[in-house]
């Protein structure tokens, strides 16, 4: 009896394993037209994008880094506005990502917002800054601290100490002081002393090895004294 039960449930499975094949069988035979015409429709977008990739993308973004080297040595020199604008011998960063966009790599926006900082062009150098996407720690805070001081030449310190805030979050190391400084005399304009102190107590704390951290005791003697 149990035998026979088995058999009646694999012949009840191989029926239905030929019912599905049967139907596949049949979809396939209706719509092979439609189907082949979706498969060579696929086969020709992957070439297609392979060779864009191999022919295009590739090569444009070969020439963007050549182009890059002479505009980032400029930049290193300090010379601001030729590493962002050029000379007509060589491109500078604007040009660069004018031509062709992040293919000289994602640093591109970092520099020509920092080009546009150093030169005054507070605008402008947020544009660029916020259009940059590196994940490295240290340039991902000073990016951002960039961004906090074009904020701060625009006397919009709210949004300043927004973006220091942001920037002592991105590089919690040694650089954490520097906007925390930063942060502090940006709430010093906003007359929020008490906010000041918390961050230059902070750095007195946490990092009195650095550059700022020599210096803090007179930035928290001028707020405690004028209470």
């Amino acid at each position: 009896m149990a035998n026979k039960t088995a058999d009646l449930k694999e012949q009840e499975r191989q029926e239905r394993v030929n019912e599905t094949v049967s139907r596949t069988d049949q979809f396939f035979r209706e719509n092979k037209k439609t189907i082949y015409a979706i498969l060579i429709a696929l086969l020709v977008i992957g070439l297609a994008i392979v060779a864009f990739y191999k022919f295009y993308y590739q090569p444009k973004s070969r020439e963007a880094a050549a182009q890059m080297y002479p505009a980032e040595a400029n930049f290193r020199n300090g010379e601001f506005e030729l590493a962002l604008n050029g000379d007509g011998n060589v491109l500078g960063f604007s040009q660069i990502i004018d031509d062709f966009g992040a293919k000289g790599g994602k640093d591109v926006y970092f520099y020509a917002g920092v080009c546009e900082l150093q030169l005054g062009n507070y605008q402008e150098a947020i544009d660029y800054l916020k259009k940059y996407k590196g994940e490295e720690s240290i340039l991902k805070a000073r990016a951002l601290g960039c961004i906090g001081d074009a904020y701060t030449g625009l006397e919009n310190y709210k949004e300043a100490l927004n973006y220091f805030d942001k920037a002592i979050a991105a590089g919690d190391n040694m650089f954490a002081a520097t906007y925390m400084l930063k942060a502090g005399v940006v709430c010093e304009q906003l007359g929020d002393n008490a906010k000041a102190l918390s961050y230059y107590k902070t750095i007195k704390d946490k990092y009195p090895q650095s550059m700022e951290g020599y210096d803090i005791d007179k930035y928290i003697s001028r707020i405690e004294s004028a209470k």
